[in-house]
């Protein structure tokens, strides 16, 4: 749940970048914008968060039993019942934020609509994408590029949004690779994700040129400026990391859960190259501001996950 900060990020980024593209260069964009609504993007960010979150839990419960007793629900600390209501209303709050987003938002319904289509991305994985290989690999990336939009359906920067989707499918694929998860991976699914993601790609370049030629240049209709460099260079960046992780991991499975863990962390760097890019230097300090709030969050759970296991009392199984 600490990674809900990168999901926030993400959504922020591309709030500013509309703002930006709206306003010009010379407008204030917090002055555009208000506390309420970056408020409003977060709650939106939260609940959808921790909707997946609780729900992959209530799907995972007796799996959990067996292989995480120590875990809130195979341990009875909250029942089946109270997770339930909680699952329902995060939902009911990512829905009612983007309700008001959109009623806000010149009186357009598709940031809505597309909160509710993230919402069934993401119940689609916890029900049966994790076990489908490369199509859930593929919904992994879905999930982020839609959220991504909730806050900017018009793509201002189409880059960001295709950026997130690439690397946390191809992150995910990687990190499940080396974990060595079942049903392995193979060439056939390597293929489908990467065919996949070229197609997906492909698709949104021509639907945002057909969408602005008539307008734009290329160049302008697709956001090719300089400050594409930074993400570029942030891209790179990641790749380093990656092999630093391989490379300093004293197993192929640690290294993949390393993988996966700074792999969403980086989504934070990627929302504050394209914000310092197109948005401003000042707004891209605040976003890079949530990667050490993430980071440190991740260990604080890790910390009280630990104190909380020490605490149960220790489950013993019948002998055979």
């Amino acid at each position: 749940m600490a990674l809900v900060f990168t999901a926030i990020a993400d959504a922020w980024c591309n709030l500013l970048l509309l703002t930006r593209w709206q306003v010009g260069p010379t407008v204030s964009v917090f002055d555009q914008l208000g506390f309420s609504t970056l408020a409003l993007v977060a709650g939106i960010s939260i609940g959808l968060y921790a909707f997946g979150m609780t729900l992959n839990d209530l799907i995972d419960r007796r799996r959990d039993a067996a292989i995480a007793a120590h875990r809130p629900l195979p341990s009875g600390r909250v029942s089946p019942a109270t997770a339930t209501f909680i699952c329902m209303v995060l939902f009911a709050m990512a829905i009612t934020c983007g309700a008001v987003y959109a009623q806000r938002s010149s009186g357009s319904w598709f940031s809505l609509v597309l909160v509710v289509f993230t919402a069934m991305l993401i119940a689609f994985y916890d029900f049966a994408g994790k076990y489908l290989v490369a199509p859930g690999l593929i919904t992994l990336g879905l999930i982020r590029f839609f959220h991504s939009l909730i806050a900017a359906p018009q793509m201002p920067v189409p880059w960001h949004s295709l950026l997130l989707l690439d690397h946390v499918a191809i992150v995910s694929m990687v990190a499940y690779a080396w974990e060595q998860k079942r049903p392995a991976l193979s060439r056939r699914h390597v293929g489908l994700v990467v065919g996949g993601l070229v197609l997906l790609n492909a698709m949104v370049i021509g639907l945002v040129l057909l969408r602005r030629l008539d307008r734009f240049t290329v160049a302008a209709a697709l956001r090719i400026q300089p400050g594409l460099m930074f993400p570029a260079m942030a891209a790179l960046g990641f790749i380093t990391v990656a092999q630093f992780i391989r490379l300093k991991s004293p197993s192929p499975r640690e290294a993949g859960q390393k993988l996966m863990l700074f792999g969403l962390l980086w989504l934070i760097v990627y929302d504050t190259a394209f914000v310092a890019g197109y948005v401003s230097l000042a707004w891209a300090g605040v976003i890079a501001l949530l990667l050490p709030v993430a980071y440190l969050s991740v260990q604080l759970i890790r910390w009280w996950s630990t104190i909380v296991s020490l605490s149960q009392r220790p489950a013993f199984k019948r002998a055979e």
